[in-house]
């Protein structure tokens, strides 16, 4: 147990390292299953190197952002202090940066190829059985949710080992520790922002791809959704890779880091005499969530089905649920053995086990946002089913119902987590808030698995369709796809509610930092800068969505140009020149992505130097508020119209008559679906990014505009409090005498 204690630093990459291993094993057994036929094999490769030539032209672009920024943190670092305020960063900050966006583009491009790779053998393996399609389906999402995770857990773990020599740090509460966490900042700076880009990306090149192939392939010319002739049908099936796939895994990897991150901000304050050198709070959310990938690979086996009759949504909850309850039971071990009795942090006295129920309510508040979310998206639920009962009298009537949807499914999520925010605040203060948010993340790779396997799926149904495989085979394919639907949007969920508890941390951590100890709304600038920072999310969303729709005319365009002008298209004699919409969502999505990435970038920075810390406090408490709402309202209402589209395939009863695709209440369904592709995977999901990457940029230039460095001078307050002390008289009569409370500052 000593040699534990004494290593417990080093064990932590070691997890992490672990994960990675288990994730290349997975990732050749999927390359050893069978890829089919020589025409499956083609219309895979088309996939793959169009997912390829996107990431690679984001990359160019993005490679330019990293350079440039990480030239400016290296010259912040050398600021050794402001108005006689001693700074406490250095120009390593630049080099943790460009680590952890080359890591936060690892982790997508792992994603990336992980489901170019399965997605034909799970389509080869629907030929058999659901039973194999699964297992190649979600092994598939399995090397994603470790490799994000492996690769979190190993570069923040082995980044701070490096720093703790690199700056000798000797104590927890030192200036040295509180560099090289400074420094560290860095690392979640540049995974996020990589996540950003890589979000709203991948959402405009796969909504612009999706939106025009459904336009011109399903609603003008009549044929199946991933039909071979479609033009667009590639790009669509690419879209889902580096959107859903890419852009997800480079998502939750900026999470990961940005939780554990804010914790350790917030534990490097706590001062405690433990086994650990002072270091167990700082320690504690790195140990639990390099413990979650265990957990993790544990649940992953849990996620099997006997035959095609057998529920696979029944079997993915399975394998979900038993990695949390392990999750939980083992994190009341690991604070117990690690956390002293009793802690402290601004005042705020707690102890150890309330850490453990702060922990609990992270993982009950990402469980209950999922189950919410499964119940407003999925097929067969109320919320559904009004939609498709609305599509009977048109289009508009689709619109309504969905934005209804939308909206009511924003109020118990909302309700969920004021109240983790305030049962983790009860137990365990501003610590027990960031903790419950590391809580969570920690089963991020079964979290990522199962959200991975629902792109898989899809792209082996498009397969099938395209390769016109047995009906059978579509079938098995379909029944994933539509759990995968679900799937998606509770993932999203999840996201967004870790990024609204992680703000809350960064805020916390950003408070701190930047020498502030309130913000007052009735101060007409600190008022202001809510107002904006509540109108930022909008602005962001309609760029986005924007974005999407001028890409989806060009889109629109191009495959009405194809079918006009390529003879045979239709009669399958002539094949379409799938690059071409491959070439347009590519440049589309690269040129639409700058404006929503600078907003999220600069917005901190202008009114942070101008108008200081308080006001840039209130900007983020408004576009973290608004940010959360929009998110949770627009993947759900995308997730609903789109699962509604879906039931027409298999059949919807509507007063009483029972209606199929190509139908008039299918095409309403149709119309609803494409509204709600850039609300659910492009605009909706980038919420988490926008907010947590607004907070982190605060955080780190939170050094620089803090309030002594702003003044120039250190204060100090003095309040006397009040004191009424009553006594009585010989005649009985009762005296009061009070001392009113006053507030001195003294500065030096």
């Amino acid at each position: 147990m000593n040699f534990l204690q004494d290593n417990l630093i080093y064990s932590i990459p070691l997890l992490g390292l672990i994960g990675i291993i288990v994730m290349m094993i997975k990732s050749a057994w999927v390359n050893k299953q069978d890829a089919g036929d020589q025409n499956m094999q083609e219309l895979a490769g088309y996939i793959a190197d169009g997912a390829m030539a996107f990431l690679k032209a984001e990359w160019r672009v993005l490679s330019i952002f990293a350079v440039f920024t990480a030239a400016l943190l290296a010259y912040s670092g050398t600021i050794t202090e402001i108005n006689g305020v001693p700074m406490h960063s250095s120009w390593i900050i630049s080099i943790s940066f460009i680590i952890g966006a080359v890591l936060s583009a690892t982790a997508g491009y792992i994603g990336m190829k992980s489901a170019t790779k399965a997605n034909v053998r799970t389509t080869q393996a629907a030929r058999t059985s659901l039973k194999q399609a699964l297992k190649v389906s979600f092994t598939g999402g399995t090397v994603m949710g470790l490799g994000v995770a492996g690769l979190a857990v190993l570069g923040l773990g082995g980044l701070f080992i490096v720093f703790l020599q690199l700056f000798h740090v000797t104590s927890a509460n030192s200036v040295e520790m509180r560099t090289a966490i400074e420094v560290l900042t860095g690392f979640s700076l540049g995974a996020e922002s990589i996540a950003l880009f890589a979000r709203v990306g991948g959402g405009i090149y796969t909504k612009a791809a999706d939106v025009g192939a459904d336009l011109v392939g399903k609603v003008e010319a009549g044929i199946p959704e991933d039909d071979v002739r479609n033009p667009a049908t590639i790009a669509d099936n690419v879209g889902d890779n580096v959107g859903d796939v890419a852009g997800m895994g480079a998502d939750l990897f900026g999470s990961y880091v940005a939780t554990i991150l804010a914790t350790m901000v917030l534990g490097q304050e706590i001062t405690v005499e433990d086994k650990f050198g002072g270091m167990s709070p700082i320690l504690l959310p790195m140990v639990i969530c390099g413990l979650g990938i265990i957990f993790s690979i544990i649940g992953t086996w849990f996620v099997t089905i006997k035959d095609d009759k057998s529920n696979v949504q029944t079997a993915l909850n399975l394998g979900n649920w038993s990695s949390i309850i392990i999750t939980a039971v083992a994190s009341f071990f690991i604070v117990k053995w690690m956390l002293p009795e009793n802690l402290s942090l601004r005042g705020y006295a707690f102890t150890s086990i309330n850490v453990f129920y702060a922990i609990i309510v992270g993982l009950v508040v990402g469980t209950i946002m999922s189950v919410v979310t499964e119940y407003f998206t999925a097929m067969g639920k109320g919320p559904v089913n009004s939609i498709i009962q609305q599509s009977s009298t048109g289009h508009a009537t689709n619109i309504i119902a969905g934005l209804s949807v939308g909206m009511k499914s924003t109020v118990i999520p909302i309700l969920v987590l004021a109240g983790g925010i305030m049962a983790s605040y009860h137990f365990a203060g501003l610590y027990g808030v960031a903790i419950a948010a590391a809580g969570m993340m920690a089963t991020t790779a079964m979290q990522l698995a199962i959200d991975a396997f629902g792109p898989i799926a899809d792209n082996a149904g498009g397969i099938a369709e395209m390769s016109q495989l047995p009906p059978e085979v579509r079938e098995r394919t379909d029944n994933l796809d539509a759990v995968g639907n679900t799937t998606a949007a509770t993932g999203k969920g999840f996201a967004i509610a870790s990024a609204a508890l992680t703000s809350l941390a960064l805020f916390a951590a950003f408070v701190g930092i930047a020498g502030i100890t309130a913000i007052d709304i009735y101060k007409a600038p600190v008022l202001a800068g809510l107002f904006v920072g509540g109108m930022i999310p909008f602005i962001f969303s309609a760029l986005c969505i924007q974005a999407v729709g001028k890409a989806a005319m060009d889109m629109v365009q191009e495959v009405r140009r194809q079918f006009r002008e390529i003879p045979g298209i239709m009669e399958y004699k002539a094949k379409p020149e799938y690059d071409k919409c491959v070439a347009i969502s590519t440049k589309a999505s690269i040129r639409e992505m700058m404006m929503p990435g600078a907003i999220a970038l600069i917005s901190p920075i202008i009114v942070g130097f101008t108008f200081g810390p308080e006001v840039l406090g209130g900007l983020l408490a408004g576009v973290t508020v608004t940010g959360v709402l929009m998110g949770i309202f627009q993947s759900n209402a995308g997730g609903a119209w789109d699962n509604a589209k879906k039931s027409f395939e298999q059949g919807v009863m509507i007063n009483g008559e029972m209606f199929y695709k190509k139908s008039e209440p299918h095409k309403a369904s149709v119309t609803g679906d494409t509204v709600g592709d850039p609300f659910k995977d492009t605009s909706g999901p980038s919420m988490n990014i926008l907010i947590k990457l607004m907070s982190i940029v605060s955080l780190v230039i939170a050094p620089y505009i803090a309030v002594k460095a702003a003044t120039g001078k250190h204060q100090v307050e003095v309040r006397k409090e009040i004191s009424i002390q009553q006594k009585t008289d010989g005649l009985g009569n009762r005296i009061t005498d009070t001392l009113i409370n006053t507030t001195d500052t003294l500065g030096n």
